[in-house]
């Protein structure tokens, strides 16, 4: 095994190397990268979940959680793991240990911790690392593509019992993950099919209204963000189980994620064949939908409309 610098990439013989630089360096996706290095280590030594739990004193599950990158890496659990799998040379296991140091660094969202619930920010973190966002709405635009008003009238909705600094706090954190779209170094790529419901709803009256479906129009002019509607005269579509979305990174060698919002939890889905599904899907309803110019045209008639 061949092990680079961490500020490199570091690789599995047999496998393509993990680019930190690709994937952004933040902790969320570098656990997510760790993880996947870990489980190919573990399975070419031939090595069971059950068998690498006990060695550093805990269950399988929690080898399981390590590998899909949702905990933190304690670096005695790095050391211990890299021994069972037959890392010895001090380079290397010390390459490891400074990227686990890496991953548990705290990103800009966490400074909100108060108010966003821990299952929020492993999203806002995901989301920050991708590079193709692809989702599903089907109530309101998605919070990459709202206003600033649009957003406060959507959380105060919502949060109706936080008081007011949670809920500043969470349209700042809504407005700064907006910035991954038009950011100088590479902006993620959004494709968003919306449900006619979500632009004809008015949320916080229609002022508020018309600048957001106007923000829309400006927003599907940029040359990394689709924008359709899927109208109401589908009827049944693809999508009809409900919001979500699919994350995918720089590195093939990380998963996608489907992310699937709930009233106070989230789930992620990373099996191979969740991901298919949740594809599928997506790629029905991008069918059905308007296309890109057709879309423009609606939103431009709902403005006249507001």
């Amino acid at each position: 095994m061949v092990l680079a610098q961490p500020d490199d990439h570091f690789a599995v013989k047999g496998t393509e190397p993990v680019s930190m630089a690709a994937v952004g360096g933040g902790p969320t996706v570098l656990r997510m990268a760790l993880g996947a290095q870990l489980r190919r280590l573990r399975e070419a030594a031939g090595v069971s979940r059950e068998t690498a739990g006990e060695a550093i004193r805990a269950s399988h599950s929690k080898i399981s959680r390590m590998e899909c990158g949702r905990v933190s890496f304690k670096e005695r659990d790095i050391r211990d793991l890299l021994y069972l799998y037959g890392v010895t040379d001090p380079m290397q296991v010390e390459s490891f240990v400074t990227l686990a140091r890496r991953a548990k660094e705290r990103g800009w969202w966490h400074k909100y911790d108060e108010s966003l619930p821990d299952w929020f920010e492993t999203y806002v973190g995901l989301e920050q690392a991708a590079k193709i966002i692809r989702c599903f709405e089907a109530q309101f635009v998605p919070g990459l593509l709202q206003t600033e008003e649009y957003a406060r009238a959507v959380i105060q909705s919502a949060h109706s019992e936080d008081g007011p600094e949670k809920g500043e706090d969470r349209l700042a954190v809504r407005m700064r993950r907006q910035e991954i779209l038009t950011r100088q170094a590479g902006p993620a790529n959004l494709w968003a099919v919306l449900d006619e419901g979500a632009v004809r709803r008015t949320i916080g009256g229609r002022a508020i209204m018309r600048r957001q479906i106007e923000h829309l129009v400006e927003m599907s002019r940029r040359p990394n963000v689709t924008i359709q509607v899927l109208p109401y005269s589908v009827g049944g579509h693809a999508a009809s189980g409900g919001s979500f979305t699919i994350l995918r990174f720089p590195e093939s060698e990380l998963p996608d994620v489907v992310y699937l919002e709930q009233l106070t939890s989230a789930l992620y889905l990373d099996k191979r064949q969740d991901i298919d599904n949740y594809l599928a899907v997506m790629d029905r309803v991008s069918v059905q939908a308007l296309d890109p110019r057709r879309t423009r045209d609606l939103l431009n008639a709902i403005l006249q409309e507001l």
